[in-house]
């Protein structure tokens, strides 16, 4: 069975999220954790600050939503369940004096060159 084409994409984006973040010297926590409200897509800590990262991807040449309008109010309130989640439920995590929610969202040509990245610091 093939993979599905939207996972594809989201893995994509999710790397190229990742390397944008490790750029900025951001140090991977953890990716694609699993909680009971959902996946976390990336967390990385920046510093002495936690930071859980909603990725977004979409392709160039789709008509359709931006990745930001898939960042409604309802998914920024299950990726914060999905943070509370994590700190309660993961003990070995690093220490982080601060928390943190950014927001990425990554555009991709049909050939999944990035197009274009942009990122949003305490996005809510």
């Amino acid at each position: 069975m093939s993979p599905d084409p939207r996972q594809i994409l989201g893995s994509i984006g999710e790397r190229l999220a990742l390397e944008h973040l490790e750029r900025l010297g951001c140090r991977l926590v953890a990716r694609n954790h699993r909680t009971r409200y959902g996946e976390l897509d990336l967390v990385v800590i920046d510093g002495r600050t936690l930071v859980f990262v909603e990725v977004k991807t979409r392709r160039a040449s789709a008509a359709g939503p931006t990745p930001w309008q898939a960042l409604d109010e309802r998914k920024r309130r299950q990726v914060r369940r999905m943070g509370r989640a994590f700190l309660h439920d993961v003990a070995d995590r690093p220490f982080s004096a601060d928390v943190r929610f950014d927001a990425i969202g990554v555009i991709v040509d049909d050939r999944h060159r990035l197009v274009r990245l942009d990122h949003l610091e305490a996005a809510f």
